[in-house]
């Protein structure tokens, strides 16, 4: 994807063979809500405590205020991830690029989520694939960073077959459901993206 620097941020639109991505819009509320709530059990180990106050409608019409104002900055960029089947869009998930850093550094963190039901279907694999050639094709980053608790198998599954390998340990590194969780930390270079989208027989 050559990316249209010139588009507004509400139309940046990412595409893959059952899945796109997308700034979030005043309209997906009502599905975000949804889906937030019915899966709040599964995602609670794994999240920032939050309560019913942060579904409400203004947090996240502030949610879509901010997700614009930070792709037009070139700072973060929180993406919905919606199935696409038989015409129809159904939302399962999001996947954020947040502390992009230019200069000596060029990198930015990815962090993920799946709603309940469609866990384990391999969409969230999909998803960040998706985001790779936005983050090295469009952004010209150089590294992409990702940290998971450690025994999250799924989230160190996505990371794998997307090409990111384990770099480290951090104690006490995110505070997850009110406590400071330790997380492994893992990592994608441009180098090894790259290298993993030749032809084999290169």
């Amino acid at each position: 994807m050559i990316w249209p620097w010139s588009s507004p941020a509400s139309l940046i639109t990412l595409k893959g063979p059952r899945l796109v991505l997308r700034l979030p819009q005043h309209g997906d509320y009502q599905a975000w809500y949804s889906l937030r709530k019915t899966s709040r059990d599964f995602l609670k180990p794994f999240e920032p405590r939050w309560t019913e106050a942060d579904l409400a409608r203004s947090v996240f019409t502030a949610r879509v205020k901010r997700a614009r104002q930070e792709a037009e900055d070139g700072s973060d960029y929180s993406f919905l991830v919606f199935a696409t089947a038989g015409g129809k869009e159904t939302l399962v998930g999001g996947i954020t690029l947040s502390n992009i850093r230019r200069r000596a550094a060029q990198f930015a963190n990815l962090g993920y989520w799946m709603g309940r039901d469609f866990a384990g279907q391999g969409m969230m694999t999909e998803a960040v694939g998706i985001t790779l050639p936005f983050v090295f094709d469009s952004l010209d980053l150089h590294r992409l960073h990702a940290a998971f608790l450690p025994g999250n198998t799924a989230s160190r599954r996505v990371l794998e077959k997307n090409g990111f390998i384990e770099e480290g340990f951090a104690a006490g590194y995110l505070q997850i459901d009110g406590r400071w969780e330790d997380h492994v930390l893992f990592g994608l270079t441009r180098e090894r993206y790259e290298m993993r989208r030749r032809p084999r027989h290169a």
